[in-house]
């Protein structure tokens, strides 16, 4: 693979709602700098894959639009990098695919795509090349192709990937199944039997993925089809409306990867374990990276957690397992093991109209 030909495609939607109140509807963790790096998670996702892109394509909604392009300007009027609006959330297939039907008609069926989270964080961004460009050849041979994460610990906050014989092609592996979040004892019973973490990284030709819509989803290839027509022509926004919200709402990996991987045709990349890799998912994950802020002061605290973001003292005494967060306007306060259930909060917030605080 040479430098440059990839052809990166960036969702760059949800709202984090595990991390609130640090993160928001109006203002998700993509757009967030929760390492202290100096930039965000977008941008750093930017960054990563730059040296492999030919071209970059971020698909976001109307409410990020201004706050992504204020973060790229760089994407402003440039060539090669696009800013994508959806109408709506669809999940991530309507999203990847209006990408890579875009990325078609501008540079070809054979164009490698690879469409890579906003939000995650990897601490080895050269090792995460290595693996694309391995994962790149993979799909030059018609495979849809997946990047393994090497799991640290049993964990249930996962999907797995179950990788079977290698393939003719330095470190891929054909996918013999994913496999959804698991409880802790099948979690550890995979981790021993050499499953991969599934970190929704996928690479594929675009006329690929196209034949596969068309064959297993004629009615989204379709519309998808329809609006990569019309785009950039007069009727580009009145095409996007009317198809849009008739788009099935399914994620890549229901809509290809699954049915794809049975019929042998996805392979995976196991990425070096050194790669770091994150997806943030909660305060104990970014606690671990030691970016915490503010004033807290521990006694006999054990495993707390604390990120406090206003001038207020935090104290904790006597306790443990617990994750407190404040901002000027919110403070959260939860239980370890509970940390994963934060959005039920936020979706009872907006239940009780509080809008302010989503």
């Amino acid at each position: 693979m040479t430098h440059r030909d990839l052809h990166v495609i960036i969702p760059a939607g949800g709202a984090g709602t595990r991390l609130w109140p640090l993160s928001r509807r109006r203002r998700p963790k993509f757009l967030l700098d929760l390492t202290g790096a100096g930039r965000t998670l977008l941008q750093a996702t930017v960054d990563r894959l730059e040296a492999r892109a030919a071209s970059i394509t971020i698909v976001t909604g109307a409410a990020h639009r201004d706050a992504v392009l204020a973060q790229l300007p760089e994407f402003d009027g440039h060539p090669d990098r696009f800013v994508v609006t959806e109408p709506s959330g669809r999940d991530s297939m309507p999203a990847i695919g209006l990408a890579t039907y875009l990325v078609r008609r501008r540079y070809g069926a054979d164009a490698v795509v690879g469409s890579f989270a906003a939000d995650h964080l990897i601490a080895r961004p050269d090792l995460l090349v290595t693996a694309v460009d391995a994962a790149a050849a993979a799909a030059r041979q018609g495979f849809v192709t997946t990047i393994g994460i090497t799991p640290t610990e049993p964990s249930s906050a996962y999907g797995y990937i179950h990788p079977g014989a290698a393939l003719d092609l330095h470190r891929v592996r054909r996918v013999e199944s994913f496999v959804e979040k698991p409880d802790a004892a099948t979690a550890a019973r995979y981790v021993d039997q050499g499953y991969l973490w599934n970190a929704g990284m996928f690479l594929m030709g675009a006329g690929v993925l196209a034949g596969h819509l068309a064959r297993l989803h004629p009615e989204l290839d379709e519309g998808l089809e329809a609006i990569a027509d019309a785009w950039g022509g007069r009727d580009q926004d009145e095409v996007l409306d009317s198809t849009w919200p008739h788009l099935r709402h399914i994620a890549i990996d229901h809509a290809v990867a699954e049915p794809v991987a049975a019929e042998g045709g996805v392979a995976v990349v196991p990425a070096d374990p050194g790669l770091g890799w994150t997806d943030l998912g909660d305060f104990r994950a970014l606690d671990e990276l030691d970016t915490r802020v503010g004033d807290a002061l521990r006694v006999e605290a054990p495993g707390t957690v604390v990120h406090v973001g206003t001038d207020q003292r935090v104290v904790l005494v006597g306790v443990e397992d617990l994750v407190v967060v404040t901002t000027p306007d919110a403070i959260l306060v939860t239980r370890d093991a509970a940390a994963q259930k934060v959005k039920e909060a936020v979706d009872a917030l907006a239940q009780e109209g509080r809008t302010d605080l989503l």
